[in-house]
This record gives C-alpha cells, structure tokens and sequence, in this order.
C-alpha cells in the first residue's frame, strides 16, 4: 500500500509517501510545498489544490493520511491552515483517493506509543522506524512521514478503526 503523509498549512505543506507491504514500511519519498508569503491567501489556497493535484497525479498513493487541526494560541493563524486543509482534502476526494484523518494524540500513540510525545521524540522515532540517516527537514516533512506511519500502523491494526474515513463516491 502506498500512503501519502500530509501535514496541513497554508505557506508550508509537509508530505511523505511511504509503502507498507507486511508490517514493513519504506520510505519513498518526501518534502514540502510551499507558497510566497506576499500572495493573497486566495492565489495560495489555489497554488495548493494545482500543487496537490499534481503531486497525487505524480505520487500515484493507495490512500492518504491528513492530520487533523489542532488549535493552540493563534486563533489567526489557525484558520488560515484550515483553509489550506480544506484545499487538501478537497484535492484528495478530487483524485479520488480514500482519506483519512487523524489526531495529533493518534499519530504520536502510534509512532512513539505515548500519546503525549513531544515532537522531537516524533521525528527521532520515525527517523529510527523509517531507517532513516537524519531526521527529515523541514519539520512538515517529518510530521507528514509520522502520519503516514501512523497509517500504516492502523491499516494493519486489527483493533477497529476509530480514524474518520471518506471514500469516493
């Protein structure tokens, strides 16, 4: 199976394809894109869709992991990245590509086994899980591995699935 990883926003948008075939995971490929600062959020959120549109077209993925949103502090910022998100998942059902989502909590339980990890403790584990040599930069590329690990990790789970799932109609 062949999961693309994407880690949500509006300036940077991390992805990493992974395969998972038998409880084993490889990684692919990863990176991010990203829009001009000095663009209208309106000319960004469309660079997104045609940027992802065309790296699904190119990435060919079974399924993609999106994380869900998680507001902090910066109520501004935070709407600014759902808009994003909806381009994403807009871009993902345009494909025609099952979707699923998961939490912040769900991703690290299913990376570190603690669904309280810090990021670091994040990013170190899938290095070590992906065998990696470094841990992937930018850190949206990273998070997006996570997600796509955690992915791998729920579709082999015989545990239901408690992730939101949209199929293709």
């Amino acid at each position: 199976m062949r999961i693309l990883g994407i880690d949500p926003g509006y300036a940077t948008i991390g992805f990493g394809l992974v395969t998972s075939e038998r409880a084993q995971v490889h990684m692919e490929t990863y990176g991010a894109i990203t829009t001009p600062a000095g663009l209208p959020l309106s000319r960004r959120l469309y660079q997104i869709g045609v940027d992802m549109e065309d790296l699904i077209g190119q990435l060919k993925p079974d399924v993609i992991a999106v994380e869900e949103l998680f507001f902090n502090t910066n109520i501004t910022t935070g709407i600014a990245v759902a808009h994003g998100r909806g381009v994403i998942l807009y871009a993902a059902e345009h494909c025609g590509i099952p979707l699923y989502e998961y939490t912040p909590s769900q991703v690290k339980l299913a990376v570190t086994g603690y669904g309280k990890a810090e990021k670091r403790q994040v990013m170190d584990m899938t290095k070590r899980l992906l065998k990696l040599k470094a841990v992937p930069r930018p850190d949206d590329a990273a998070d997006a591995l996570a997600l796509a690990l955690c992915h791998a990790r729920s579709a082999t789970s015989r545990l239901p699935h408690s992730s939101t799932v949209r199929e293709t109609i």
